[in-house]
């Protein structure tokens, strides 16, 4: 610690770690160090500074930068990035052995109730037809989103159910067992997430809207308070803020 303040590396220069970093200097508990993205993200294998926190809302490319400045330093590390294929999950997972480490698609307090109802819904309704549609703006570089795959292991936790990323031509029929999954991009959207749960009948549609990004920060930097105080270890968003 630096005169009591908490010291962070900020990995991602873009919208999110902009006000991440405003976050910070507002909170007045926290101390960044350096601020590393794509364009430089080599100089962060190089850095000298040891950091308490590593805040990473970056690339899926940044992931080995990040994985060997934690392992070098056994900084705290808070990652909000999304895309992670599922080997680079498990290099990310394994960085718990070595840190206090968290992980999320998504840090909305409003997203974690979301994923609760969800699965809440799926277990009563198992008969049902099951189809996610989420939007974001035009900038987003991954489909479908993370938050959105998040809801679908909550309807489907041993990933067996066929999924259908979007749909075009002779499809026939929809199967009984399979997932939709749809992902809109435009204009400045921060995050709108729909679970449509279409019965005989009937349809129930959860639905989750976000219209600012700082609902992410906030629930990021949280997050961050807590891991601070924890051992080494992989931790949920839920596990961390709910338990």
């Amino acid at each position: 610690m630096t005169s009591n303040l908490t010291t962070v590396v900020l990995i991602g220069g873009g919208r999110m770690g902009k006000l991440i970093a405003n976050t910070l200097e507002d909170d007045g508990n926290f101390l960044i160090l350096g601020t590393y993205d794509i364009d430089n993200i080599d100089e962060l294998d190089e850095a000298a500074l040891e950091a308490d926190l590593a805040i990473d809302f970056s690339n899926v490319a940044a992931l080995p930068h990040v994985a060997a400045y934690v392992t070098r330093t056994g900084a705290a590390l808070v990652s909000g990035t999304t895309g992670y294929s599922e080997s680079q999950m498990v290099k990310l997972r394994a960085l718990g052995m070595l840190a206090p480490v968290i992980w999320s698609g998504n840090y909305s307090l409003g997203v974690a109730a979301l994923r609760h109802a969800t699965k809440l819904v799926a277990d009563a309704l198992q008969d049902w037809d099951v189809e996610i549609v989420e939007t974001h703006h035009n900038q987003k570089a991954d489909a479908p989103s993370g938050t959105a795959e998040m809801l679908r292991a909550c309807i489907d936790p041993t990933g067996e159910v066929p999924v259908a990323y979007g749909r075009q031509g002779m499809v026939g029929a929809r199967p009984q067992r399979e997932i939709g999954m749809h992902a809109l991009r435009g204009g400045t959207v921060a995050g709108l997430h729909e679970v449509h749960f279409f019965g005989v009948d009937e349809e129930l549609c959860l639905t989750h809207r976000a219209t600012s990004r700082q609902i992410f920060v906030n629930g990021a930097v949280a997050a961050a308070k807590r891991l601070l105080g924890c051992k080494r270890g992989f931790y949920t968003f839920d596990q961390l803020m709910f338990e």
